[in-house]
């Protein structure tokens, strides 16, 4: 199997869209979230597909970028760094919501309450949590900015759905609203965003599909024929017989 340039994109295409329908789908139902319910099984596999979830987006946004990086400028290689930055925050932040805070909870319920109230934003923290709390604003602001500038880095490259491109400049902003506004529409803050990837990702596997459709198809150039006597219009006198009278 031959990998190129153009497969990889398709690929991020698909991841992107994927990533996209993962982060609407895990919100689905959703538990409230606290130092009991970070434990159960439920809640484990939620963490382990928004994992999934920051993977899949962080490989969708490169194929973004590298598939127009010459329209997409210095504002574009901003947003798609600090956009990248904040994937990686979620995924650092994934990995210690399965894998490390259900362990402390068990000893200190207090402290993974405080956590979970830093991360939703839902909640008063009444202790130090230490790092995690810096972390976590880092995590906000990244995917703001990130998503801002890459969006716009994007709708101006004109090159992927704008109206997608737009949705992902705004789609933090709109987050940022929902998380301020009653339970019931809090777990909507993943629809912008979730949608923005869904547009993305499928608009940039058709681009590279079709780019890749209209490549014009090899053509065999035949070898120049030798030209014979009678093609260039030249006759060819046939040599005498030798002339034996003057031995006589």
């Amino acid at each position: 199997m031959t990998v190129t340039a153009n497969a990889l994109t398709r690929a991020a295409g698909v991841c992107a869209v994927a990533a996209g329908v993962i982060f609407i789908g895990v919100q689905i139902g959703h538990p409230e979230l606290n130092a009991k319910a970070i434990q159960t099984t439920d809640v484990f596999i939620r963490d382990q597909l928004k994992l999934l979830m920051a993977v899949l987006a962080l490989v969708g946004i490169t194929g973004m970028y590298l598939s127009q990086i010459r329209k997409n400028g210095v504002l574009g290689l901003i947003g798609y760094v600090v956009l990248a930055g904040a994937y990686l925050f979620i995924m650092a932040d994934e990995v210690a919501a399965a894998y490390m805070l259900p362990e402390v909870a068990k000893a200190d319920p207090g402290y993974v309450n405080d956590v979970i109230a830093a991360a939703t934003g839902r909640g008063t923290i009444e202790g130090d949590i230490g790092a995690f709390e810096t972390v976590i604003q880092l995590r906000g602001f990244a995917f703001l900015l990130g998503g801002l500038l890459f969006g716009i880095a994007l709708y101006r490259a004109h090159v992927l759905a704008r109206w997608a491109c737009a949705l992902l400049a705004v789609g933090g902003v709109i987050s940022v609203a929902l998380s301020l506004m009653p339970d019931a529409f809090y777990r909507l803050l993943a629809v912008p965003n979730g949608i923005a990837m869904i547009g993305l990702g499928y608009s940039l596997w058709r681009t590279t599909r079709t780019s890749t459709s209209m490549q014009p198809s090899a053509v065999t150039i035949p070898a120049p024929r030798q030209e014979s006597a009678r093609d260039t219009g030249t006759t060819t006198t046939a040599a005498a017989p030798p002339d034996h009278s003057s031995r006589r």
